[in-house]
């Protein structure tokens, strides 16, 4: 399944710096546009897979379900 993600990219010196709100930690940086681009692809990709996994393994214990503010 394909999902679309909106990056946000920045231009600062000779770097492009990118990243992606919908996914945290889901940031990157290249010479170029396209470069960023892939690199995000690549991360949000090992991102949302590593996700997956760690709930595909279940749970060997109680689950707690907690909200926690966080002011920011």
């Amino acid at each position: 399944m394909d999902r679309i993600f909106e990056a946000t990219i920045e231009k600062r010196d000779k770097w492009y710096i990118g990243w992606v709100d919908e996914v945290p930690g889901a940031f990157s940086q290249g010479k170029t546009i396209k470069e960023v681009q892939e690199n995000l692809q690549e991360a949000i990709q090992l991102i949302l897979e590593s996700q997956s996994e760690l709930r595909a393994k279940g749970t060997s214990g109680k689950i707690i379900k907690k909200l926690i503010q966080v002011r920011v």
